[in-house]
This record gives C-alpha cells, structure tokens and sequence, in this order.
C-alpha cells in the first residue's frame, strides 16, 4: 500500500533540490546561457561586449564562436572583432598569431589592410617599457626588433593599400617609428664613444645616414661622426662631416 507520508517526503525533496540549483545559480551563469542562443544573438552580445568596453567578455564569446562555427557566415567578421578585442585588452600575444594566421587563410579579403594596419598597432605596441618612456630611461640593450617588424607592417600597407583609409596614420606613426629606431643606434654610438670605440660609433652614425635619412638624428649622427674622426686623426673625413652637418642645418 502507497505510503502518503513517502509522497510527501519525495515532494518536500524536490522543492528543496529545485531551490538550490536556483540559488547556486549566479548572474554570471546567467549570462553564458548566452552560448546557448543562434551564433548571431551571441555575435550581437560579444558587439555590445567590444562597444561597452568590455574586451575580455567579448574575446569569450568570440572565441568560442570561432571555435564553434569556423565555416558559418559570421567567421571572418568575428575573427576581425576578435583581432581588435586582443588588441584593445593588450593582449598583444594572442592577437599576433590571429593576425597572421587571417592573413594566410584569406589574402584577397576586402579588409585585408585593415588586418595588416592592426598588426602594425600591435608590433609597434609590443614590448614598450611605458616605466623607461615615462621617465626617459635610455636603454642601449632595448630589443628594438618589434618596432622594425611595426615599421615594415605599415610600409607593407602604404606599398600595397595606397587608397586604404588606415594610410595617414600609417605614415604618422611611420615617423615616430623612424625616429625611436634612429634615435636608438644614437644611443649605442654614444655608448661607444664613450669607451673610445670610434669605428663602432661611426659605423652606427653611417647606419642613420644610409636608413633613417628622414629621422631626426641626422644631425645627431653627423656631430658624433665629426668628434670620431677627430678622435681618430682623420681631418680629411671630419671636414666632409662638418659639411654635411651645415647642409642639415
């Protein structure tokens, strides 16, 4: 015979269990029952995500629709937000492999130089000591590799995109790549001048002249060059430098 007290424990039982799963359900839970939704509801949450600003709960999304849906219709644009979102979270070693693994998978897609102007940004953003550039620290040693890799990244895009829309500031940031790289092997000659290396100090000087003739260490470079050949005993070659600084002035 069917116990009524047994049913009413089994009823008691359920209600409770319903009420903890209710209760360890967090508002966080709530919003990954996001995932859930069609790839689109969620790509419209990780856009909202990237307009309010919060980059790593749209690289959450993002990410796992890439992983999720790598063929679907919304592939590519998600993985152009996603480039952006670890971009704009400083995420610079994650947003490098993305950039150059869109650019094998997709060399003739129409915002191409978008891709190739971000990987600019985040070379030129890598490895930037804001303690040493705040302050004015000098750092002969500063491995100046990354900014090299952001100058070619624009040059590839002013070469290759001359109507693209990213050219000006490009350019802009073109210069003050050639000038932080000039400027560096300024720092190294000086280095050397001062332990009376004059031939490595002028070989660096000779470097500014041949690459960064549009830098503003030209002039820096020829007055280090005319105190080497100085050093040196060589008058001849001093008075060439003395005349290119004048033609600089």
């Amino acid at each position: 015979m069917f116990n009524f007290n047994t049913l009413r424990q089994l009823s008691i039982f359920t209600v409770l269990s319903l009420t903890l799963v209710g209760c360890t359900t967090s508002p966080e839970d709530e919003v990954e029952r996001v995932s859930d939704n069609s790839p689109k509801a969620r790509y419209v949450e990780a856009k909202k995500s990237l307009n309010d600003g919060m980059y790593n709960r749209a690289i959450t999304i993002l990410s796992d629709l890439e992983s999720r849906y790598p063929f679907g219709p919304l592939s590519r644009q998600v993985q152009l937000d996603l480039i952006f979102a670890y971009y704009k979270s400083g995420k610079f070693a994650e947003a490098l492999p993305s950039i150059d693994r869109f650019i094998n998978l997709n060399p003739n897609h129409p915002q191409l130089d978008y891709v190739i102007y971000m990987k600019g940004l985040v070379n030129m953003e890598t490895g930037i000591n804001g303690f040493q550039d705040f302050f004015g620290i000098e750092n002969a040693d500063k491995d100046m590799v990354t900014s090299r890799d952001a100058f070619n990244d624009f040059n590839r895009l002013v070469d290759n995109y001359p109507e693209s829309k990213y050219i000006p500031d490009a350019k802009k940031r073109m210069m003050i790549l050639l000038d932080k790289l000039a400027h560096h092997e300024i720092v190294i000659a000086e280095y050397y001048m001062r332990r009376s290396a004059y031939v490595a100090a002028l070989n660096r000087c000779k470097y500014v002249l041949e690459y960064y003739q549009q830098s503003t260490s030209v002039k820096d470079a020829l007055t280090i060059m005319i105190s080497a050949y100085d050093s040196l005993g060589l008058p001849e070659m001093k008075a060439d430098a003395e005349l290119a600084l004048q033609n600089n002035q």
